[in-house]
């Protein structure tokens, strides 16, 4: 799978709405049937920071989702909202879900 982590860094006046900025977006990606995950979460020390993170099942999946015309549209609209060029972490991994943490394996109980 192709595996995503990306920092977008929010204008603090946005910052409360990114959510309801990017949820045609979110919306759209997670309906591709490529797409593993696609899953935001806000940073705890800074809160106009939020933190994407996404999977697509393989690099057809992924050139799919870059060549989809809601990616186009969130190119367009969103660098607006944001401070800096967000920043990636992207990966080919060989698997197709997450994994287990097995040092911290919870036991029934």
């Amino acid at each position: 799978m192709i595996f995503i982590t990306a920092k977008f860094r929010v204008r603090p006046e946005h910052a409360d709405r990114w959510p309801e900025i990017t949820a045609e977006f979110t919306a759209a990606t997670r309906a591709e049937p490529g797409c593993l995950w696609f899953d935001w979460s806000r940073s705890l020390e800074d809160p106009a920071e939020y933190v994407l993170v996404e999977a697509f099942r393989d690099d057809a999946a992924g050139a799919a989702h870059v060549g989809s015309e809601h990616f186009a549209e969130a190119r367009r609209t969103l660098p607006q909202y944001l401070v800096e060029t967000p920043r990636i972490v992207n990966m080919t991994v060989p698997q197709d879900d997450w994994s287990e943490l097995g040092e911290m394996a919870v036991t029934a109980g």
